[in-house]
């Protein structure tokens, strides 16, 4: 599907929109650290067609074909996803208030901007996310970057991103640096209004269940939890029905 460019906070972003039926929401898609427009796959447009939503889906600064990293990546990059370059994003595209589906990162940047600015939320769908660093992560991520040294994770995921060493290292730094183990958004779920749906695989490499147990605590709205077997990191790869049935459901009744 071809893509368009936006200029937001100073960065050309790379974006590919679908338009929706009318009064259908516009469901926002936001990826994983190493992920890019085209690492969903054809997801946005099975989910297009399945919702009858917009579909927003971009590749952050730093990833797929938007503009590349300048240096290193802070400890509060998802800060300034959620609370800077998205609602400008939103507001270029003329979204005023959005389903969200966000993977990993994306889910966290969800939760960022969903206790920023809770008007703009419908509801979120959240794979695999994290509001604090577990031992589990850090294991995960330094497991990986040695697979990205010595197999065939650069090639692939050089097929989806501009420059792919600065993409990986950018994420895969600042995670592993001392500066990020206190990292923690759970002050941002109380204000959340939106109800959500949090899906995470039983074998998620990368994190354990204590992350979805520290959102239900904090969340002072609904938030429906889905524990999926035979299931990884990636749910919208290992069990890709169960993920777009719900966010087909919740999509659906959002609007209804």
């Amino acid at each position: 599907m071809p893509t368009e460019r936006f200029e937001v906070a100073g960065k050309s972003l790379d974006v590919l929109r679908l338009p929706g039926t009318a009064d259908a929401p516009t469901l926002v898609m936001l990826h994983e650290g190493l992920g890019s427009i085209g690492l969903w796959r054809d997801l946005p447009q099975r989910l297009h067609a399945r919702t009858g939503c917009g579909i927003l889906a971009y590749s952050r600064h730093g990833n797929g074909f938007s503009s590349p990293l300048e240096g290193p990546r802070d400890a509060r990059y998802m800060h300034d996803e959620g609370l800077i370059v998205l609602p400008a994003l939103l507001d270029r595209a003329r979204v005023e208030r959005a389903l969200f589906l966000g993977h990993s990162d994306g889910a966290s940047i969800a939760l960022i901007f969903g206790g920023t600015y809770p008007e703009r939320v419908r509801g979120m769908v959240l794979l695999a996310p994290h509001v604090f660093v577990e031992d589990r992560s850090l294991e995960g991520i330094t497991a990986i970057a040695q697979s990205y040294r010595e197999g065939p994770l650069r090639e692939r995921l050089a097929r989806h991103h501009r420059d792919v060493d600065r993409t990986f290292f950018g994420w895969n730094d600042i995670w592993l640096d001392g500066s990020f183990r206190d990292w923690n958004i759970e002050e941002y779920l109380p204000s959340i209004a939106a109800p959500v749906i949090m899906m995470q695989g039983r074998n998620d490499e990368y994190g354990t269940m204590a992350q979805l147990d520290a959102i239900e605590r904090g969340l002072r709205v609904r938030a429906d939890r889905i524990e999926l077997d035979d299931c990884g990191h990636s749910p919208q790869r290992d069990r890709p029905e169960a993920v777009e049935s719900v966010v087909a459901a919740f999509a659906q009744a959002g609007w209804k």
